[in-house]
């Protein structure tokens, strides 16, 4: 694959740019407990918790599924202020960056919309980010198309293959893929040859590492 510099970036938010694990973790398992279903481990969570929760929620819950998405965010209302915002290493230096280079970037996140808002907010980004879509901000959550063309509406980019889409999980890269732009997993390269993508980063500053040599050029 012929590198070039990309025209904008997609950013997925938990666990690509922030550590949000924790904090997932600890309100899923007690809304798991609360309607008497197994605690998960970290790697289940890591593994069943990728999807939008309009779409996982009636599949773990059934007819109550509305019900215990309501409790579930209740839950992680009072634990994410326990757990705060640990962004991920080479993020904030990664976005300083693109900034400055003028990339236009977005977030897509099946992240409930305004609790997205309120993160980036209080982390000081806002500046960063060209346009934001959460979950329920669009027709369809990731890994729908029309949540990436939400995040870009009136940003003047339609979908495109010089459009980056960064991400952590097979949601993100199957998003994608849906909509014609070109995947960048942050993850290891096991996990990038089970999913068939090309670009695989430790983390941000390795991305950050690459962008800087195909400006070079």
């Amino acid at each position: 694959m012929a590198l070039t510099f990309p025209k904008a970036i997609i950013f997925d938010w938990d666990n690509t740019l922030v550590d949000s694990w924790p904090a997932i973790m600890d309100a899923i398992n007690q809304t798991r407990k609360h309607y008497g279903l197994e605690t998960w481990s970290l790697p289940e969570i890591k593994k069943n918790c990728t999807r939008a929760a309009r779409d996982s929620f009636p599949e773990w819950f059934g007819e109550e599924w509305e019900v215990a998405y309501a409790y579930y965010y209740n839950a992680f209302d009072k634990v994410r202020k326990q757990y705060g915002i640990v962004t991920m290493p080479g993020a904030t230096e990664l976005l300083k960056y693109l900034n400055e280079k003028e990339v236009p970037c977005f977030i897509v996140s099946n992240k409930r919309g305004d609790y997205l808002r309120i993160e980036i907010a209080q982390l000081k980004w806002k500046d960063y980010f060209t346009g934001v879509a959460g979950a329920h901000d669009a027709p369809k959550d990731k890994p729908a198309r029309e949540h990436v063309v939400h995040a870009l509406t009136g940003s003047g980019h339609e979908p495109h293959p010089d459009i980056w889409f960064v991400g952590d999980s097979e949601a993100d890269v199957a998003c994608a893929r849906n909509a014609n732009c070109t995947p960048a997993l942050i993850g290891t390269p096991e996990d990038a040859q089970k999913l068939g993508v090309e670009l695989v980063f430790p983390d941000c500053q390795a991305l950050e590492t690459l962008l800087k040599s195909l400006q070079q050029k």
